[in-house]
């Protein structure tokens, strides 16, 4: 199976940022929105992950859960990667706060003692809200730097677990199931 670990957001949150995002929506560009309810930040994609190795993530989840407390994630500005004017990705930024950051490093390391390679691009949580068309010519985002200049969204959830997601393909496009949730229960 295919699987990363993230957070999911809550329902509640999912919908206003779906919300928010509706200017970029309604601009009909080439783009291939994601569901809200598959709504996510990655903390880690770990590939073709057999069934075998699901006991070993599950153990580092855990081992980090039990020495991360609960915290609040902010969600803030939008934006694209590799920039707005020819993306690739459009995204809602999630603040990198220490607490993040923390339980992200702390995933991989733990991950890397189980043979899991190490990212080594800088961490930038977000949400992503749609993958652009890689055929789409020059220009056809004109002016979408002024429209997301002009979003607004300014959220916050609790993190309370890491999910163990996998990914299957469905005639509806892509889905995420949980496989495994670690609450946090650090002091």
């Amino acid at each position: 199976m295919r699987a990363f670990l993230a957070l999911t957001l809550p329902k509640r949150e999912r919908t206003r940022i779906h919300r928010s995002a509706r200017a970029l929506r309604e601009r009909e560009l080439p783009v291939q929105w994601v569901d809200p309810e598959n709504y996510h930040v990655t903390l880690k994609f770990l590939g073709s992950l057999r069934e075998e190795r699901v006991a070993a993530v599950k153990g580092v989840m855990t081992e980090v859960a039990e020495s991360t407390p609960p915290f609040i994630a902010t969600i803030g500005s939008f934006g694209a990667f590799p920039t707005i004017r020819r993306p690739d990705v459009l995204w809602v930024r999630i603040e990198a706060s220490p607490e993040l950051r923390c339980l992200k490093q702390d995933l991989e390391w733990g991950l890397a003692g189980h043979g899991f390679p190490r990212e080594t691009r800088a961490f930038h949580p977000h949400v992503r809200l749609g993958r652009a068309s890689a055929d789409v010519g020059a220009g056809v985002f004109r002016g979408l730097d002024d429209v997301v200049a002009n979003l607004d969204h300014d959220g916050r959830f609790n993190v309370r677990s890491i999910d163990l997601l996998k990914t299957r393909s469905t005639p509806e496009g892509v889905r995420y199931s949980a496989v495994e949730s670690v609450r946090l229960r650090g002091d």
